[in-house]
């Protein structure tokens, strides 16, 4: 009856949990409506509408399985797909391959993209973690790029500077690992070296045949990992000659030998250096959040694009879902504002937010409506929106509702620590959790728990129910009885799920529980839920709810500090108090919402013109105090003029629509020389302020 009925597949009760997930997933894969035809990557076309795949306008034949993992690939062209998730997506629960069967398939993928004309292999193969999309990048911009002085010294902190950050920092680390694995590679490349010399002299055994083809194969997804670009295609190409090592004629064996010499020059260059340098995009070097504006309203696109600069932010504008996809896959933004209020057919609307919800990790998404009822923003919620507006609405008020989404969507900077006897467990977490951006810190033996708590600082506490000599009940109850570590999220692993173990760890203050075996997508889930529950609940205690600085209590801890360590390391301390001048007339003849809107702007300045190294705190009204270590007065005043001068130009606009402008008024002072303490500081800067 229900079959008949339209439903597409049932599981009887009781019921496996796993079979139940496994046909979710493949209900899933095959009930997704057709998205827009023709996804691209350089000369390569799929169109999902008649699942054909071509190069250069030729036609490509590949098997189900293959066109089924260049379409993932191509749709998901930022996320990298480990084994777990490829069986997750292409396979059924009735089919589990092994990883040498997946492994196979991305093989012959690539074989016949290569046969078929594609310039470049355009599966990345990620050392030790899984496949991705291989970036297109543009060989004209190859040479390093670097951030100036002068952008390290403005201050400003968005999710792009940070970006840039991690590209260098990754960098950093693929240098000091390839100091030590080179002596590996540098065999390999020998060992091929030696199998060429045989083939020429007609001595190659078919044992020495597969180890070369082996070892290119290694090269090949190893001299990737370290912007080795073109040392991976050559060994890739080296691979599939010696796949056909023994058929090969005198030309080939020749374009062979050249191949092998090309890989050790290009052994060389990334000996001295040359290739280990990481680009970054030059669209990094702008250092504002991207805003994507996907609208058939032209007008309110350009009116977003005009206001946004004053938000800090830079805005880019596409006409509808298809040509948002081509334009995400080139340039990730940081959020997407998605109008909905124009548009007919809200189909590919809804699947392209499900999309940005689903990419790992997720982009947030504004949703624009003509109209607004529950079942719209439920919808919106299901899908993974992020919030929703109605209009009329004006483009600052929109900008508004962005800035406080990109607030509450910052990347996540967290160590969590992670209690299990089982190294496989452990290795499994490190390896689904670090894609996310989180650091881990894992350890089976519970006995040296304390040593590694302080070591750590964790961010969240996982444990593991069953341990030897001491279990994770025990170990939460010491985390609680601690004060300084009473507020630390905890969740527990369990084999268990009966009532009487949820009522052991719920008793002792677990916050939350997950039950083996891990399901990865759950598992991630309850941490940035738990971690984002205790960000929001630190904020509400340490931060300005108007202005998203530090509080009074929170700044003055801040600024104590840093005087500390200026005075035991002979150090500058530039200290200011700012004001907004006239902010009681403001609010008499503009109305207090107004005067809010000034507070809040300013603090969102405040915010991206200074440092993370700096305090910054409203202390009151329209009273703010900002210190900088390490700073003198003078160049303390050069960046407050700029802060100033913004301000100045920017305008706000009145509930009754008239436009005002607001002055900051700022008192500077040094330590030693104007104070010795907080206090002696602070009544200094007042005395220059008034």
């Amino acid at each position: 009856m229900g079959l008949d009925a339209g439903a597409d597949d049932y599981v009887a009760k009781p019921f496996n949990l796993q079979e139940l997930l496994a046909r979710i997933r493949a209900l899933l894969r095959r009930g997704k409506p057709s998205l827009p035809p023709l996804l691209e990557w350089r000369s390569l076309k799929l169109d999902p509408s008649i699942c054909e795949v071509t190069c250069n306008d030729q036609l490509v034949r590949l098997t189900p399985k293959e066109y089924a993992l260049l379409e993932l690939l191509l749709r998901n062209p930022h996320r990298i797909f480990n084994t777990s998730a490829l069986i997750d997506q292409i396979w059924s629960f009735e089919e589990l391959p092994t990883e040498d069967t997946i492994r196979s398939h991305v093989k012959g993928l690539r074989q016949k993209l290569k046969a078929a004309g594609v310039s470049d292999d355009p599966i990345e193969t990620v050392y030790g973690i899984g496949y991705r999309l291989r970036a297109k990048r543009d060989n004209s911009q190859g040479t390093k790029a670097r951030r100036s002085k002068t952008s390290k010294q403005s201050g400003m902190e968005t999710g792009t500077e940070t970006r840039v950050e991690t590209v260098e920092s990754q960098a950093d680390e693929l240098l000091k690992i390839w100091e030590q694995i080179k002596e590996t590679v540098e065999q390999r490349v020998v060992l091929l070296e030696q199998s060429v010399g045989s083939l020429h002299q007609d001595q190659l055994s078919e044992e020495l045949r597969q180890q070369a083809e082996q070892e290119a194969h290694r090269l090949a997804g190893s001299l990737g990992m370290f912007g080795a670009d073109e040392g991976s295609r050559v060994a890739q190409e080296i691979e599939l000659l010696f796949e056909v090592a023994s058929s090969l004629n005198l030309k080939q064996k020749q374009h062979l030998t050249q191949l092998v010499v090309q890989l050790r020059q290009e052994l060389q260059s990334m000996d001295q250096g040359q290739l280990l340098e990481t680009p970054i995009p030059e669209e990094l070097n702008d250092q504002r959040p991207c805003l994507l504006v996907v609208s058939l309203n032209s007008l309110l696109a350009e009116q977003i694009a005009a206001e946004a600069p004053r938000w800090g932010m830079r805005s880019q504008s596409t006409a509808n879902p298809v040509t948002a996809r081509a334009q995400i896959s080139k340039q990730r933004p940081e959020i997407v504002l998605l109008d909905i209020a124009a548009a007919n057919a809200l189909e590919n609307y809804w699947m392209l937010l499900a999309e940005l919800s689903a990419d790992t990790p997720p982009v947030p998404v504004v949703v624009l409506t003509e109209q607004e009822s529950l079942i719209d923003r439920v919808k919106v919620v299901r899908l993974g929106g992020r919030g929703v507006l109605r209009q009329p609405v004006t483009p600052t008020q929109i900008l508004e509702s962005v800035n406080q989404v990109l607030q509450h969507t910052q990347p996540t900077q967290a160590m969590v620590m992670v209690v299990d006897d089982d190294q496989q467990v452990l290795t499994a977490l490190q390896r689904l959790l670090i894609p996310w951006g989180l650091h881990v810190s894992v350890l089976d033996d519970p006995l040296r728990f304390l040593d590694t708590l302080e070591a750590t600082h964790p961010d969240l506490l996982i444990l593991d129910v069953e341990m030897p000599e001491i279990n994770g009940i025990e170990l939460c109850q010491v985390v609680r009885n601690d004060p300084r570590w009473s507020g630390l999220p905890i969740l527990f692993l369990t084999a268990h799920s009966d009532a009487r173990t949820m009522h052991r760890v719920f008793a002792v203050g677990a916050d939350d529980y997950v039950c083996k075996p891990i399901v990865g997508p759950e598992l991630v889930t309850r941490i940035f839920n738990r971690l984002e529950r205790s960000r929001l609940l630190k904020s509400m205690a340490e931060v300005d709810a108007l202005t998203g600085v530090a509080n009074r209590h929170h700044s003055t801890h801040d600024l104590t500090e840093f005087l500390l360590w200026c005075r035991h390391c002979h150090q500058p301390f530039c200290f200011a108090l700012l004001e907004v001048a006239s902010l009681k007339q403001i609010n008499q003849q503009y109305g207090h919402a107004a005067g809010d809107a000034v507070l809040a702007r300013l603090g969102e300045l405040l915010r991206q013109t200074f440092r993370s190294e700096d305090a910054i705190g409203r202390w009151g009204g329209g009273e703010f105090v900002v210190g900088m270590a390490g700073m003198s007065k003078a160049e303390g005043i050069q960046r407050l003029a700029v802060l100033q001068n913004t301000l100045h130009q920017f305008e706000f606009k009145a509930e009754n629509g008239l436009l005002f402008q607001v002055t900051l008024q700022a008192g500077v002072v040094e330590y030693p020389q104007d104070g010795a303490d907080l206090q002696a500081l602070y009544c200094a800067a007042s005395t220059v302020l008034r």
